[in-house]
């Protein structure tokens, strides 16, 4: 009996098991969940490079904020700024790809700075300082916002609670020509150096020997990313960006 059913259905143009009320034609997927695999590629971690780069341009731009380069070296040292750009970019599209949402906008807005800060010095741009005293502003705002959440992050949360004084220094010095917020903003660049070379240098040993040598503090999600099993990074994988169908 079954036969014949499954004979019937197929000789009207349907398929085996579809009902009288199917419309001809129409195919029915099976489950494709059992069969779906989501492949994971380990990656090196970027964060050190992206440190490193914050230290080395926030040496150059504090350099010329306190006077150790002349005001007609600006085009040099804007010119030394801007591979800070395409290195960071690099960073944030790797963090991406390691599904770290934070150090991935946190990178990506900051390649955007230096290559704002880049043109602008290098092209002497009318009215630029005032412009970059706008911009640091408003970064200071973005800043504020990013520093909310990542205090489990000690590295990044650090870098940006010294980052935020330097930012307002910097836009104020920038609206109002003064000069002791220049040389104060400087010496807040230097410090922003120390303390993103002591993360990078930190994360690069940690990478190295698979296990924390230099503190870094982290706490909560991250440490448990660290310290925790497999199952727990695998924990809800399928609702991530890149797997889910929106965004």
């Amino acid at each position: 009996m079954s036969t014949d059913s499954a004979a019937g259905a197929e000789s009207a143009g349907g398929e085996p098991g579809e009902g009288a009320g199917t419309r001809p034609g129409r195919r029915f997927e099976p489950d494709l969940r059992s069969m779906t695999r989501i492949n994971l590629h380990p990656i090196a971690s970027p964060m050190p490079l992206g440190f490193f780069t914050v230290a080395i341009a926030s040496v150059m731009t504090g350099c010329m904020q306190l006077g150790v380069f002349e005001a007609a070296d600006r085009t040099a040292v804007a010119l030394c700024v801007l591979p800070a750009f395409a290195l960071q970019l690099l960073v944030s599209v790797l963090a991406f790809g390691a599904r770290d949402v934070i150090a991935a906008t946190l990178m990506g807005t900051f390649a955007g700075s230096w290559l704002a800060y880049a043109l602008v010095m290098a092209t002497g741009a009318a009215g630029g300082h005032r412009v970059l005293g706008v911009f640091n502003l408003a970064f200071l705002c973005f800043g504020a916002l990013m520093t909310a959440v990542t205090r489990p992050k000690r590295a990044l949360w650090l870098v940006l609670v010294v980052s935020l004084p330097r930012w307002t220094a910097t836009g104020l010095a920038g609206l109002t020509g003064a000069e002791w917020l220049t040389y104060t903003a400087g010496a807040l660049g230097i410090l922003v150096a120390l303390v993103a070379t002591y993360a990078a240098f930190a994360l690069m040993l940690e990478d190295m020997r698979s296990e924390e040598v230099l503190p870094i503090g982290r706490s909560g999600p991250a440490h448990t990313a660290v310290e925790g099993d497999l199952a727990v990074q695998l924990r809800n994988l399928e609702r991530q960006a890149g797997v889910r169908r929106t965004l």
